[in-house]
């Protein structure tokens, strides 16, 4: 029924903007088109974007009690953008996890591929992104509008939106209390970085040009947490990593492999080879802001591949803290 859901507010949505674009002479504003109560804790937006003009659903869900001013956590999914099945809500009991909580949960599904920045070229295949004006200057001001919140706000995320989280709150300072990375790559104007970046929009057809301009060019020195690290300074920053090595969501009876050797297997070997690439990485960046003196927290497991099982705990375990620093529980 969710599928149904998801793809009828997509198809309305692409609508939206398509008769808001044939419509209005002048660009219509950023503006919430719909909202729809999936449950009572749970609510989906459809929201235009002025700096993309185009529509995408955004799911809510709403503290506990909202009787009262409530911070938000927007929680970002990975390389698909929730366009696809590796998702918080597929993959995760999140929904149940913040049941109890006082907080907004704000998750867009929108940007596959993307790295949720704005991007200097169209491309063919991926469009014109521009995931960073709308998450960090269209998206917040109609969330608060909306409901009743505290305006004090947190960000995470996952993989290639754990690169894009340190990007957003170097972006708009002091609009992030915190920032929480879960095997996300901290380098992206080195060729390790940049190999990584390059294999996830290969998958999205897209040419990784097209992003920040030519490769080594002063777009990706701009969009590098590694380089830009200073101005980190103020937010709390958690960085999560595995080594890569096989840990405790490695085996038949994990809820993610679900008895298939084969999807073991994949995430084994695949899952570890990225995630031992991603710890490099990470480390690299928790050496840059030991040097800088800005303080951070790393959690690095002893094992763990790039998989779900991990970044699930890595909320778990990390929640407590983005809480506190949010004023809530």
């Amino acid at each position: 029924m969710r599928g149904f859901r998801l793809t009828g507010l997509l198809l309305a949505s692409t609508a939206a903007a398509a008769l808001c674009a044939g419509t209005a002479h002048a660009a219509p504003a950023s503006r919430i088109i719909s909202s729809y109560d999936d449950s009572k804790q749970e609510t989906t937006l459809v929201v235009y974007s002025a700096a993309m003009r185009q529509s995408f659903p955004i799911t809510v869900l709403k503290p506990r009690n909202a009787g009262k001013p409530r911070p938000v956590l927007y929680l970002l999914n990975g390389a698909g953008g929730g366009e696809d099945s590796a998702t918080w809500a597929a993959r995760t009991t999140y929904t149940k996890f913040f049941k109890n909580k006082n907080v907004y949960v704000v998750t867009p599904v929108g940007g596959a591929f993307s790295y949720y920045t704005d991007w200097v070229h169209r491309d063919p295949a991926l469009g014109k992104p521009m995931w960073q004006t709308f998450l960090t200057r269209e998206l917040p001001p109609l969330i608060d509008a909306k409901f009743n919140t505290s305006k004090r706000n947190a960000i995470a995320g996952i993989s290639m939106a754990g690169t894009s989280v340190l990007n957003l709150a170097i972006a708009k300072p002091k609009l992030y209390r915190s920032v929480a990375a879960f095997s996300g790559c901290a380098r992206t104007s080195d060729p390790l970085g940049q190999q990584y970046i390059k294999m996830v929009i290969d998958r999205g057809q897209g040419n990784i040009a097209n992003m920040w301009g030519p490769l080594n060019g002063p777009g990706w020195r701009k969009n590098d947490p590694y380089i830009q690290a200073p101005r980190l300074r103020g937010t709390k920053i958690y960085m999560t990593t595995g080594t890569g090595a096989p840990g405790s969501h490695e085996n038949l009876g994990d809820k993610g492999i679900q008895g298939d050797p084969l999807v073991l297997a994949n995430q084994a070997v695949v899952g570890g080879v990225i995630e031992a690439a991603v710890n490099e990485c990470t480390q690299q960046m928790a050496g840059r802001l030991r040097s800088l003196g800005i303080p951070f927290r790393l959690t690095t497991r002893p094992g763990g591949t790039h998989s779900w099982g991990y970044w699930e705990d890595d909320l778990h375990n990390t929640w407590p803290s983005l809480a506190h620093d949010l004023g809530t529980r």
